[in-house]
């Protein structure tokens, strides 16, 4: 692996912490991986549903999980779940996997009023109109890939090292919309909606479900 090379994924795990609501009690995490932000969120509130239709990625999931992790082999558009059961739901670098419309309306269905929605996702390349953000990403690559590759080696902790089945991770397509694209569905789907575009090629999405 390049001294270069982090896992972007794991660099926005904080951001998306920020968005977890106060008191929030059961969380879903949509497309886990292995189960890496699974296993923080497990820390924080008193159950998660992990759900991924990789069984590698679940197995991986599984070795990590704490005992308030349920690890769900499936794919989140066909899952059968209870309306209005979650007080959050979050999502790394899964959703631009599916059809954004349909995927965003279901999660909207699953959450309580009060409920939040945060997504990380890969935005299509928006050039020339992305162009200085791509250009602070390319440098910014570099610089910190090399920052946390020096921390680990002084034993600093993991520094967002990539995870060892990164590679295994399944791709089902290349991102279709842009982050401009995201914004106009998201505020069709989901009116309040929030999109904005990070610099590590990812866009964050974060909606708050109203209503009694």
């Amino acid at each position: 692996m390049s001294s270069f090379e982090w896992s972007h994924n794991d660099f926005y795990h904080r951001l998306l912490l920020r968005h977890l609501p106060r008191g929030c009690e059961r969380v879903l995490d949509v497309g886990c991986g292995a189960g890496r932000f699974a296993a923080e969120l497990a820390g924080r509130v008193g159950h998660v549903d992990a759900i991924d239709r990789s069984p590698g990625m679940i197995d991986a999931a599984k070795a990590v999980a704490p005992a308030n992790v349920t690890c769900i082999l499936d794919d989140f558009l066909e899952h059968e779940f209870p309306e209005r059961s979650y007080d959050a739901i979050f999502s790394v670098t899964a959703i631009h996997h599916m059809p954004l419309e349909y995927t965003l309306s279901r999660m909207a269905t699953l959450l309580r009023p009060g409920g939040v929605l945060a997504a990380i996702a890969l935005p299509k390349s928006d050039l020339p109109r992305e162009l200085p953000v791509e250009l602070v990403a390319a440098a910014g690559q570099r610089v910190f890939g090399l920052a946390f590759a020096a921390a680990r080696a002084a034993g600093g902790g993991g520094w967002h090292e990539r995870e060892p089945e990164h590679d295994e991770m399944p791709v089902v397509l290349d991102p279709t919309l842009t982050t401009r694209a995201v914004q106009e569905t998201a505020t069709r789907v989901l009116p309040g909606a929030r999109v904005r575009r990070l610099v590590f090629w990812r866009y964050l999405l974060t909606w708050r479900k109203t209503g009694a």
